[in-house]
């Protein structure tokens, strides 16, 4: 048999199921020496040897483009960055960190503002525009009411994407309201805590009708960015990167030093304060291991 090209779906208790450059899923064992020398992930472009009608080795992993760790992700083309106006409310912090996360991994981020339905119509336009002024492309959606689906449909078209944001968000809701046929298993929020109930165990990726896949994954919640360098964060802000170059000082971090552009356009309201903020939080927090340390 010939060899052929594929991509990986999902692990199955030490076996992936991988879907062929032809469309047919078969299930595979790894070849020894890539199961003693790597962890295979959803989304890895996999060379393979169909054995059977069902079934096959993986020859050889192909080098990467992207990868997400925590949950583990392969070559993923965009981050949709999904934040509920309501039933949970916006989290502006963790929607910059999952930003900062798509931006420092290579990935187009996008903001994705669900649960329109349930506040007024200000209420999107003030956290869109925080995000369009920034130059990401914000999507308005509601899963109910089937509002915005057109528009995330087109955004998911031929990419591979992995949704992220807290649980209740409407995640799944979304996915499910782009292709039904997914029937994705959605939670509730809790009324006593205001958050969501995480209900996807483990990582897959979905192939869509529309062209391209989707990562269904267990959340970003959690997230940690101990890998970057803290002198490097401003660079994965876009409208701190726009004018860090007025600084004065290369190793500006933008909190008190004399000739700060960015302070200077904070100031001028060139930068939303709740970017600025949340970049400071995510400062302190790169620093925090470096204090413990020395």
């Amino acid at each position: 048999m010939a060899f052929e090209l594929g991509i990986v779906l999902r692990g199955v208790g030490g076996l992936y199921d991988v879907e062929t450059s032809g469309g047919k899923v078969i299930r595979c064992r790894p070849r020894g020496k890539i199961k003693q020398s790597l962890t295979i992930l959803a989304g890895d472009r996999v060379r393979c040897l169909p054995l059977g009608e069902n079934e096959g080795v993986i020859e050889e992993v192909l080098p990467r483009t992207t990868v997400i760790y925590r949950p583990a992700v392969a070559n993923v083309d965009q981050l949709i960055v999904v934040s509920a106006c309501a039933q949970p409310d916006p989290q502006l912090l963790l929607i910059d960190k999952l930003l900062v996360l798509a931006e420092s991994r290579g990935l187009r981020p996008v903001v994705c503002l669900n649960k329109i339905d349930l506040v007024p119509g200000s209420v999107p336009e003030e956290l869109a525009a925080i995000y369009e002024k920034a130059g990401y492309l914000v999507l308005r959606c509601s899963a109910k009411l089937g509002m915005g689906i057109e528009q995330l449909r087109r955004c998911l078209e031929g990419k591979t994407s992995s949704f992220a944001g807290p649980s209740g968000a409407g995640k799944s809701s979304l996915l499910n309201a782009v292709q039904p046929g997914l029937r994705l298993i959605t939670g509730q929020v809790s009324r006593k805590t205001g958050r969501g109930r995480q209900t996807t165990r483990q990582v897959a990726l979905l192939p869509l009708e529309c062209g391209g896949y989707v990562a269904d994954t267990p959340g970003f919640s959690q997230l940690r960015l101990d890998d970057l360098d803290e002198l490097e964060l401003d660079r994965y802000f876009p409208e701190l990167r726009k004018y860090k170059v007025n600084c004065r000082f290369t190793s500006c971090f933008h909190r008190s030093e004399p000739g700060c552009g960015v302070k200077e356009a904070l100031v001028e309201g060139h930068i939303a304060s709740s970017l600025y903020e949340n970049f400071l939080l995510l400062l302190d927090e790169l620093e925090q291991p470096v204090r413990i340390r020395y």
